[in-house]
């Protein structure tokens, strides 16, 4: 008889084995309950009762191209049948292939892909990089950000998960970014707050000691903690400061590339080229993990003669190349990118813009293509969030709340502090993304007895 237990069918035997078992992540393990999935497609995810629920978060926003995608089920299993692994330090056709097909769609001369497990290694290995190409130790990042939870990627995030961790890697200076409608700059246009975030900016590098930073590491569109769109001249401003003072610029696309925003890489909606580009998630939908950095060719001439000092044992997978490649392929045949274009400007702005002016709940709403967020506030005039930065418990309650409302009601929401995200896969059906969204108003409706 065998020592080992069998596979759990129904969705309590699940939660019993996971709750005996399984570790997770970012959770007080006695505190959480994980619901049990037991199938998905496209858009929508299903529970072991048969709840559907459209997947407004994409799960951590990345099936981009939903879940279940046939032609991505198909890319592993004919991988599979030919070439299921080699180690990195041979060639392989679809590595190669996918290398190729990301140098083509990057910007500029970022010309060369190293490829890793997911985004937190690939920011390791980009500053790893910028700090050899360089010969200097000092990376910039901004507040309100995440960039992943290995050590120096720990580092760099500026949001509290950053705050149990430290001391981590001391280097690392954090600086405020452009936040228009809450600007620690004072400012009164966007205009004015790009300029401002610039000016601090370039303040802080000369008095840290220019020639002491490497890099300056940025989420092109903020993530996780508010999809901050950044104002006009920002980045641009960014680059031009870079050059001036020889750092490397290195974009954090984990998130945002790949079709979210409905560009390639977010950096091509400002014409901007950095010097290195992080990615992972959107890059194969998560079907199998995978990530990396797009490489500058000055950069890669840095490691032309001198070994680059890192190396993961799965870099360049097969099976996640394959599910990149077809992935790739997909985006360009189904015309993802003008169709995330098409949905963001045309159902989701005007809807969430409505919902500004309808529910006093709302204090703000920005995004870009399929990547959206809306802020929620106690008050308009003063700008006090619906629950504090951070909240948890009792404070917390009304986001809460929120969740549960649309739950109920077959919508799976993305939510962090006092925002609700709205980034549904970029395959979801305009009919699928107009449902989300009245959910969303549905469940707003039930905040605004918060408002004071």
């Amino acid at each position: 008889m065998s020592v080992f237990p069998s596979r759990p069918t129904t969705g309590a035997e699940i939660r019993a084995m996971d709750k005996a078992h399984v570790f997770h992540s970012w959770s007080a393990q006695d505190e959480i309950a994980p619901v049990p999935v037991k199938s998905a497609s496209g858009a929508v995810f299903t529970d072991y009762e048969g709840n559907d629920y459209l997947d407004f978060a994409s799960q951590l926003v990345y099936t981009n191209l939903g879940h279940q995608h046939p032609r991505l089920v198909s890319a592993i299993k004919d991988q599979a049948d030919r070439l299921v692994t080699v180690a990195p330090a041979f060639a392989n056709d679809a590595r190669s292939q996918l290398a190729a097909m990301i140098a083509a769609v990057a910007p500029g001369d970022l010309n060369h892909v190293f490829f890793t497990n997911g985004g937190a290694e690939a920011n390791e290995n980009a500053v790893r990089m910028a700090r050899v190409h360089t010969g200097r130790r000092k990376v910039m990042s901004m507040y309100r950000s995440y960039h992943g939870s290995t050590s120096t990627a720990i580092s760099m995030t500026g949001d509290p998960r950053r705050w149990a961790n430290e001391p981590s890697d001391s280097s690392v200076v954090h600086f405020f970014g452009p936040y228009d409608y809450r600007s620690p700059f004072y400012s009164s246009s966007p205009q004015e707050e790009s300029d401002r975030a610039l000016e601090q900016l370039e303040q802080q590098i000369i008095l840290e000691g220019a020639g002491t930073i490497a890099a300056i590491i940025m989420e092109t569109v903020v993530g996780t903690n508010g999809i901050l769109v950044p104002p006009p001249g920002y980045l641009a401003g960014v680059r031009e400061i870079c050059d001036r003072y020889g750092i490397v610029y290195i974009a954090d696309e984990v998130m945002a590339g790949f079709g979210r925003t409905g560009q390639w890489f977010a950096v091509d909606n400002w014409d901007v080229t950095p010097d290195l580009i992080s990615f992972a998630k959107g890059v194969n939908s998560g079907y199998v993990p995978l990530g990396g950095v797009v490489i500058s060719d000055a950069i890669r001439e840095t490691f032309a003669h001198r070994a680059f000092p890192g190396g993961l044992t799965y870099s360049g997978h097969p099976l996640a190349c394959a599910v990149g490649v077809e992935s790739l392929r997909v985006m360009e045949d189904d015309g993802v990118l003008e169709r995330v274009r098409d949905l963001g400007e045309r159902v989701v702005r005007p809807f969430v813009e409505d919902l500004a002016q309808r529910h006093p709940v709302v204090g703000a709403v920005r995004g870009v293509g399929l990547f959206w967020a809306i802020e929620l506030v106690r008050d308009r005039e003063s700008r006090e969030p619906l629950v504090p930065f951070n909240a948890a418990g009792e404070a917390n309650a009304p986001m809460v709340e929120f969740a549960a409302a649309c739950k109920v009601r077959g919508l799976w929401p993305f939510m962090h502090f006092n925002r609700v995200h709205v980034a549904p896969p970029l395959v979801i059906s305009e009919e699928e993304l107009v449902r989300g969204l009245q959910i969303t108003d549905e469940a707003l409706g039930l905040l605004d007895q918060y408002v004071k």
